[in-house]
């Protein structure tokens, strides 16, 4: 009679306390359920906005701290994320344009309303122009200190043909695919200063000013300064009188500088 070796039969057994027959291979165990996700990694996905709709929904005080918590951390990581969104100035071409510059302006951030877009600043400059290498060094520091703006730098005739040196450097803002403003000939009657082309730019709806902590002397003082809080979505007196003396007034186009050819500042990009 033949013998079943894999036969879990007491026969087979005494075989195998024999050494006639192997060993039987140990069964397959099943192998444990996933642990159960942790609090954390369900709301993996959600929003803030999400989350505070979630704990203000939660079934106890103590489930609706530790979904505040986690609501903080995720707009503390947010933050991060957006501070470091830009935060230098990118050369480009003129067949990088319309993606850099146009489209980059339609993006807006998470968190942000649809219609906020970005501010995209295109900054058209001259090598061996003085005005237009010192405003060259305060776009790079104004790019840093405004992470949130883009941005971008191209030789002045390479993106307009033709333009002329006199309307160098020259400043083109955008938002949402439009051009907001533009900026001719900045410092072409006199030397300008970081806080004015700040200013400006800040009207010019490139720059959303951010609250910035006092200097040290200020928060020494504290209630004896006679200055006024600034809010988030408002620019600074300071920031103001800069550029009312900088323009005079705010238009569609901020020119800042007379020159002998008052033609249109348009220009076909």
């Amino acid at each position: 009679m033949a013998v079943n070796p894999n036969e879990d039969t007491e026969f087979n057994d005494a075989l195998r306390k024999h050494g006639i027959l192997p060993p039987r291979e140990p069964a397959a165990r099943t192998p444990s359920p996933p642990p159960s996700p942790t609090l954390e990694e369900t709301l993996d996905d959600l929003t803030p906005d999400e989350l505070r709709d979630l704990g203000e929904d939660a079934a106890d005080d103590e489930t609706e701290r530790m979904i505040e918590r986690i609501r903080r951390q995720r707009i503390a990581e947010l933050q991060r994320q957006q501070k470091a969104r830009f935060g230098r100035v990118y050369p480009i071409g003129r067949d990088d344009y319309t993606r850099e510059v146009t489209e980059a302006s339609r993006t807006t951030e998470q968190g942000k309303p649809a219609e906020h877009g970005t501010g995209v600043v295109c900054f058209l400059y001259k090598d061996g122009i003085p005005r237009s290498n010192r405003a060259f060094e305060h776009v790079q520091i104004l790019a840093q200190r405004h992470p949130d703006t883009k941005f971008v730098s191209i030789v002045g005739d390479k993106c307009i043909p033709n333009l002329p040196d006199v309307r160098i450097p020259m400043f083109i803002v955008y938002r949402n695919g439009e051009v907001l403003n533009q900026i001719v000939a900045w410092g072409g009657d006199r030397e300008r200063r970081i806080e004015e082309l700040e200013a400006v730019l800040i009207l010019a709806g490139a720059i959303v000013p951010q609250m910035r902590a006092p200097p040290k002397d200020d928060r020494r003082r504290g209630s004896d300064s006679s200055e006024e809080e600034e809010s988030d979505d408002e620019p600074s007196s300071k920031m103001r009188s800069a550029a009312t003396r900088t323009n005079g007034k705010t238009s569609k186009n901020i020119r800042t500088a007379k020159v002998e050819d008052d033609s249109d500042s348009d220009f076909d990009i």
